[in-house]
């Protein structure tokens, strides 16, 4: 004979599968599994947030938005977490659409020098190497925009394609370059151990700029609407919740990015300020993107970029 507390127990543990089922499962991929930029999914699913507007995360990383795309594509996932110059996939076929703006400036990179003291200021780099990971990428387009800045053209430095953030740090230290262009955290380990300094953050170089954005699939778009919106609410709230619970924004990070707490709280410092509040497509962010697809003959003209994204299901709307 059962006892009355154990179907009480089985009853509760029942109901609680219940709740639990009744939640929509949401596959969630990112273009950097180890990112800081990506922890809000990780940090709103861990605080219960997502939980509380109805929604499961299954989050996946997939090493850059090319991989990224191609999951959405094959519908591995239903959001993705990828680049601002990744609205160019759009044009080129991909089922997808952007459906908010999740971070400005591109405060995720910065370029940093030995500390021998050959380079001195943003100027000692003209005609010398800058390591930079791909041809076309975020940080291909920001050291033109240096070097178009300070009247140089395009060309103002040799920039290396090396990849990794820690080939670039390699080459770096060899001297085969002069500088390189590393993701914050990287930069910061740099500067901490003593291997030299950040020379320059690119905050003020694309002030008007679309650094991340979350994108939807076509197909989520018309069979997830309502768990869509629910995802951005969720997200918008985990934003707020960390901008107020930087210990604990910091404790959950670190378990995602593989970073120790004195490295993440110097990264969560960093880039807190890049995330929208509110996910809104800023026009003049939009028109340096658009700029930005030509000059890195990622496409070969300006698209119409109001085609490319979709405001409907943010908070409010």
């Amino acid at each position: 004979m059962r006892s009355p507390l154990t179907f009480i127990a089985v009853a509760a543990i029942g109901l609680s599968a219940s709740i639990a089922s009744a939640n929509e499962l949401l596959r969630v991929g990112n273009a950097g599994r180890e990112s800081f930029s990506f922890t809000p999914a990780n940090i709103g699913q861990a605080t219960g947030i997502f939980a509380k507007h109805g929604l499961d995360l299954e989050i996946a990383g997939f090493g850059g938005d090319a991989k990224l795309q191609q999951a959405m594509a094959a519908d591995a996932v239903d959001i993705g977490l990828g680049s601002g110059p990744g609205l160019a996939f759009i044009v080129k076929g991909a089922p997808v659409k952007a459906i908010a703006a999740m971070a400005g400036p591109p405060l995720l990179f910065a370029v940093v020098v030995r500390a021998d003291g050959s380079v001195k200021s943003v100027d000692d780099l003209k005609g010398r190497k800058v390591a930079i990971s791909t041809v076309g990428s975020a940080t291909n387009w920001l050291m033109n925009e240096v070097s178009r800045q300070h009247g140089w053209g395009y060309d103002g430095f040799v920039q290396v394609p090396i990849g990794e953030n820690s080939t670039r740090i390699a080459a770096l230290k060899s001297g085969a370059v002069d500088a390189c262009v590393v993701e914050i955290g990287s930069a910061l380990n740099f500067a901490d151990r003593g291997d030299g300094r950040i020379l320059l953050r690119f905050g003020d170089v694309a002030k008007d700029f679309i650094m991340h954005v979350i994108f939807a699939t076509n197909k989520a778009i018309v069979q997830k609407p309502d768990a869509l919106k629910a995802f951005l609410k969720g997200w918008f709230e985990t934003i707020d919740f960390m901008r107020n619970n930087k210990a604990k924004s910091v404790a959950i990070a670190m378990q995602v990015t593989g970073t120790d707490e004195k490295t993440t709280s110097g990264i969560y410092d960093e880039l807190m300020p890049m995330f929208s509040d509110d996910g809104r497509f800023d026009q003049k962010a939009l028109a340096v993107l658009s700029r930005s697809f030509v000059e890195m003959k990622t496409l070969p003209d300006q698209p119409d970029m109001s085609k490319l994204y979709t405001e409907a299901f943010l908070p409010g709307k």
